[in-house]
């Protein structure tokens, strides 16, 4: 059985992933079949890059991404696009969908971002009041 996940790289404490498709047996960092991307989780925001025509057709052709590899692509929105093409929408459809997809994930980071500062402002505060009342 085939499945796509990360092979490690990097250096010690800093590490880089490929995403490889791979038969199932085959050890974490051992023999693959074909990188398909990268990954990059210490960069901020963690950096994606995905072949999107050589990971559809690993997933075609019955290959299983590890979670960790579903929630990367899911990102992408690479999932998205395959379920519309399964669903049988024309191209002009898919490229409108995704379009809209793109604009709702901008404005979920968004979202996320100003939630994100909010957390940290409270918290500063609060710091800042306790200080205060020991000083």
């Amino acid at each position: 059985m085939v499945k796509i996940r990360l092979r490690r790289a990097g250096r010690k404490k800093l590490p880089v992933y490929q995403i490889v498709a791979a038969d199932s047996r085959a050890p974490r960092d051992g023999k693959f079949l074909e990188v398909i991307g990268h990954y990059q989780p210490t960069a901020k925001p963690h950096a994606v890059t995905i072949n999107r025509e050589r990971a559809a057709y690993w997933m075609q052709t019955g290959a299983q991404p590890t979670e960790t590899v579903r929630s990367l692509i899911q990102t992408t929105g690479l999932l998205y696009e395959l379920r519309l093409k399964k669903l049988g929408r024309s191209e002009e459809e898919i490229t409108a969908e995704m379009a809209k997809w793109q604009e709702r994930q901008g404005e979920k980071r968004k979202k996320r971002l100003t939630l994100k500062s909010r957390r940290r402002q409270a918290k500063k505060a609060a710091e800042s009041k306790e200080a205060g009342a020991e000083g």
